[in-house]
């Protein structure tokens, strides 16, 4: 669950929608305990944020995905928080038992009336609902000095 790479203070997650269903697990730690959250978590040092959430959702549910568009950020002094709209691309949903009990396939509908869904998850999904209106990737050399660079923005016509 943790290592001595961990990054603190930059975290993130991915909303996988399929045959109108989300993917959600439930929590079985701390503020989110017995809730059906999406799966995410820190970044590692060296690690990019869409290479976290392909690490963090096949460490927790052992479904592989693709990041996409940005669909949210919350930040404040001390970290940030990067949610994306995320592609499922393979796997079976399985608990990895240490962070959550279970791991399924919601619909979306249901997920949103539930109590045990937390409001920053239905947020989430209901802004993956709007995805082709997040911010998406655009073509972006980057400073090669720094690796490879990441742009994301409102994409034009």
């Amino acid at each position: 669950m943790e290592n001595d790479n961990t990054n603190w203070c930059q975290s993130v997650t991915g909303i996988v929608i399929r045959d109108s269903k989300v993917l959600l697990a439930r929590h079985i730690y701390g503020s989110g305990k017995g809730k059906l959250i999406v799966p995410g978590g820190y970044v590692e040092y060296g690690e990019t944020p869409q290479e976290a959430v392909k690490r963090e959702y096949l460490e927790e549910t052992n479904i592989i995905v693709e990041p996409k568009n940005i669909i949210g950020i919350r930040f404040n002094a001390h970290d940030w928080y990067i949610a994306f709209q995320a592609d499922y691309i393979s796997g079976e949903p399985t608990s990895d038992h240490d962070e959550n009990s279970e791991v399924l396939w919601l619909e979306i509908e249901e997920a949103l009336a539930r109590e045990d869904v937390p409001d920053l998850t239905k947020k989430l999904i209901q802004c993956a609902l709007n995805a082709s209106r997040g911010l998406t990737p655009l073509p972006y050399n980057g400073n090669p000095a720094n690796g490879k660079g990441y742009l994301y923005g409102i994409k034009g016509e």
